[in-house]
């Protein structure tokens, strides 16, 4: 069983493309999909209709799927902008680009299929193993999540309890493999917005057997240009925000063992 695993694909159709090849060149027959799928991008409804297109398909929310449909948001709310006029021009930025990919993909009828979507998924492997995947870390799909700069015990925290000997993640956008006790905890980084200063897309292979359950991360390049285009062409309201990760401007956190703190 070879499961390819990948996340945060942000309504990027060129990435997902190339990372799915990728996969099916390496032998996947199965896909999963840990969430955050069609916003803060040019192509939402592209994205939606070719993971609903794949074969032995998983896929889970993140929360900017569950902000489309419920109509929530990142910091700063409401409340934060009226407390503090300095906060108005983002909190309105936000709301405008989130605003964009709900009137996308309700107008294209995929509304009902993103709200039904779970908040996690779980599976047994081969070799007894239990898998569980969700966006941001065990019963949660967003906050902090895990990155490199979170500590073992942070770490410890976030998977205890939670039943799964395998956890794998997305949504903070940085690769990640660390042994927690008895839980191995995998960030698959993103397909999409990806961190500087490798900006290739990555995803991770799981090769899971009788014997054991072996994790790759992979990365792959793809045509940047022709995403700034299609982004410029979307006439999306947060056209620079986007295009500010595909200039290497969102820099990754550093790992927990080179913190000075």
């Amino acid at each position: 069983m070879r499961i390819a695993l990948f996340s945060d694909i942000h309504g990027n159709r060129f990435a997902l493309e190339t990372v799915l090849e990728d996969a099916r060149s390496a032998g996947a027959d199965a896909y999963w999909a840990l969430g955050d799928l069609a916003a803060i991008g040019p192509e939402p409804v592209a994205v939606l209709e070719r993971l609903a297109g794949l074969e032995n398909f998983t896929v889970i929310r993140g929360n900017t799927d569950r902000y489309i449909v419920t109509g929530e948001g990142p910091p700063p709310s409401l409340e934060d902008a009226r407390a503090n006029p300095d906060l108005v021009g983002l909190f309105g930025r936000v709301a405008a680009s989130f605003a964009w990919t709900r009137g996308y993909v309700t107008a294209a009828g995929w509304f009902d299929w993103l709200e039904r979507l779970p908040l996690e998924s779980r599976l047994t492997l081969p070799d007894g193993s239990r898998l569980l995947a969700v966006h941001a870390s065990p019963g949660s799909d967003d906050g902090e999540g895990i990155h490199p700069g979170r500590s073992p015990a942070d770490l410890a925290q976030l998977v205890a309890g939670c039943a799964a000997d395998v956890v794998c993640v997305g949504h903070t956008h940085e690769p990640l493999l660390r042994h927690v006790g008895d839980v191995r905890v995998v960030n698959l980084g993103s397909v999409s917005n990806p961190t500087a200063p490798d900006l290739r897309a990555s995803y991770v292979m799981l090769d899971a057997s009788p014997s054991g359950a072996k994790i790759e991360h992979r990365r792959v390049a793809y045509d940047h240009d022709a995403f700034i285009e299609a982004v410029r062409r979307s006439r999306h309201p947060e056209t620079e925000f986007i295009l500010n990760f595909q200039r290497g401007k969102k820099v990754g956190r550093r790992p927990y063992a080179d913190r000075q703190d």
